[in-house]
């Protein structure tokens, strides 16, 4: 829960300073989205990961967060 809270205020900040498709907030997104996967909050995780629409399909952060969301989904049983 701590690191929740520190995640979505770091988030935030990154967003509101960098901008919303700064690399830095989005690697912000993905830390939040991971915890929330593991805290079992998968609509919440799935909501974050949006690095393929900035960075492009073939970038690596982009594949990870597929890789994550591919997770996401498994655990739904989607």
């Amino acid at each position: 829960k701590e690191a929740e809270e520190l995640e979505v205020q770091v988030k935030e900040t990154r967003k509101r300073v960098l901008g919303a498709e700064h690399l830095d907030t989005l690697t912000s997104m993905a830390n939040l989205a991971s915890t929330y996967r593991n805290q079992g909050r998968w609509k919440e995780a799935e909501e974050l990961e949006t690095s393929s629409r900035v960075l492009g399909a073939e970038h690596p952060d982009t594949l990870t967060s597929m890789a994550n969301l591919a997770s996401t989904y498994r655990k739904q049983g989607r």
